[in-house]
């Protein structure tokens, strides 16, 4: 997909403030059984598609209305995966600014996700 200038300029933005963690990242702490909340900020079509094992949906759309009922600890570590990796950043920006303190956003999203080729995916 081909993204705007200003739409880049704001997730280049959002990056510099968040924390961004690989596909490596997520798979090895899934692996272990991870203490972390999978939340997948893409829209309910994409959702239906596929999506990783054990992740929670709550679209970019509703996340800032919900997120504080779902996760209640703003302590409790969060990464976020969208598409490709734009939105998560996005929204791992908002939720930081909301109060969330260990927040992340999964880098190529469900695109690289799928491209790395391994289970466990929906």
């Amino acid at each position: 997909m081909k993204h705007h200038p200003g739409f880049l300029k704001l997730v280049a933005a959002a990056k510099r403030r968040i924390r961004e963690v690989t596909i490596a990242d997520v798979r090895k702490q899934l692996g272990r059984g991870g203490r972390f909340i999978l939340i997948d900020v893409r829209e309910d079509h994409e959702w239906n598609k596929g999506h990783i094992r054990g992740a929670i949906h709550l679209g970019k759309g509703v996340i800032e209305r919900d997120i504080e009922r779902r996760v209640p600890d703003k302590r409790k570590e969060i990464v976020l995966y969208c598409g490709g990796g734009y939105r998560s950043a996005l929204a791992a920006s908002t939720l930081t600014r909301m109060g969330y303190r260990n927040t992340a956003s999964m880098a190529g999203g469900w695109k690289a996700w799928k491209r790395s080729r391994k289970p466990p995916s929906r």
